[in-house]
């Protein structure tokens, strides 16, 4: 049986019409699949100007120096206990003071049950290398010789740093022991050596990282470029002091970032030596993560596990 001419037109301008709509409404297929979720955006966070919940905040003065008043920011929870500590290196390139920028996260971990201290170390502009350095591992001597006045298990401190910090953080942590690497600051003769270390988005071998080029940081903070000095490149390398007795160490890095040259064989190597170690990628993040929501959030929960582990929880308090 034929279909009348006009039913079959019907029935084609109808077909028109359905495509048309589908084709105005529906996303292609393909698209749907190689489109990614928006990477969230990224917010500084701003610590707060008045006290932290739970928390005291105090300043102390560490060293004197004609360039600069080294001091170290310390935030302590209220409960009584003794609790062990963490101390934190700011990034920045080695020539910006970006202590600010750390603040949250390290109010952030202390209400989980540390005591975490912020330094401000000298900068390139005000002293080179190894200044920087030799004030964090007076940092750490400030801390351990000063634990019953501020609550801290002697034994039970740790370093965490990102970026440039990451880098000093490192090396205060792979130096432990090492005289040479001490300075000349306050609280000789006590012990600098760390039991624990969290490595965020820096680089572990700055030879490798600036034999071609070195940047301007870079040749700001040591006062010459890798070719001029490449031993004392190799000498501030993290990866060049891994050797039995180093500290657990992890890194973390956001998925976006690419300063991370000598990390893979810094982990090669402690790994060979049954240190433990271990990366933590965060997704979607940009090299100052810790700096911004979710991933500072993601940042806090990883050191809260990796410090409790290493380093046990609080502790009450002993009468004398």
């Amino acid at each position: 049986m034929k279909t009348a001419p006009f039913v079959s037109q019907l029935c084609l301008t109808v077909l028109v019409c359905i495509a048309k709509l589908h084709a105005q409404t529906s996303t292609p297929l393909s698209e749907t699949a190689i489109h990614s979720p928006p990477a969230p955006k990224w917010k500084k966070l701003v610590a707060s100007e008045s006290q932290p919940t739970g928390l005291k905040l105090s300043r102390k003065i560490l060293a004197e120096y004609p360039e600069h008043t080294v001091e170290l920011l310390i935030y302590t929870p209220e409960a009584p206990g003794l609790y062990p500590a963490i101390l934190d290196i700011h990034g920045g390139g080695w020539s910006q003071r970006q202590i600010e920028s750390d603040r949250v996260m390290m109010e952030r971990i202390a209400q989980r049950g540390f005591i975490t201290a912020l330094v401000a170390y000298r900068i390139s502009g005000e002293a080179p290398y190894p200044a920087a350095l030799h004030d964090c591992k007076s940092a750490v001597r400030f801390l351990r010789a000063n634990a019953k006045e501020l609550h801290i298990i002697p034994e039970k401190i740790a370093v965490m740093g990102g970026s440039a910090g990451g880098h000093l953080a490192a090396l205060t942590a792979m130096t432990s022991g090492k005289s040479e690497f001490e300075g000349s600051g306050p609280h000789q003769g006590t012990d600098s050596a760390v039991q624990a270390c969290i490595v965020m988005a820096a680089s572990q071998d700055l030879f490798e990282a600036n034999q071609k080029l070195t940047n301007a940081n870079a040749h700001a903070f040591f006062k010459a470029s890798c070719s001029e000095n490449p031993e004392l490149f190799r000498q501030a390398s993290p990866v060049t002091h891994i050797r039995a007795g180093v500290p657990p160490i992890i890194f973390i890095e956001g998925e976006k970032d690419t300063l991370k040259i000598g990390r893979q064989e810094s982990m090669d190597k402690l790994r060979a030596l049954g240190i433990e170690t271990g990366l933590y990628t965060l997704k979607l993040a940009p090299h100052p993560f810790w700096m911004s929501d979710p991933w500072c959030a993601e940042t806090v929960e990883i050191a809260t596990r990796f410090f409790g582990k290493h380093l046990g929880g609080v502790q009450p308090l002993i009468p004398d």
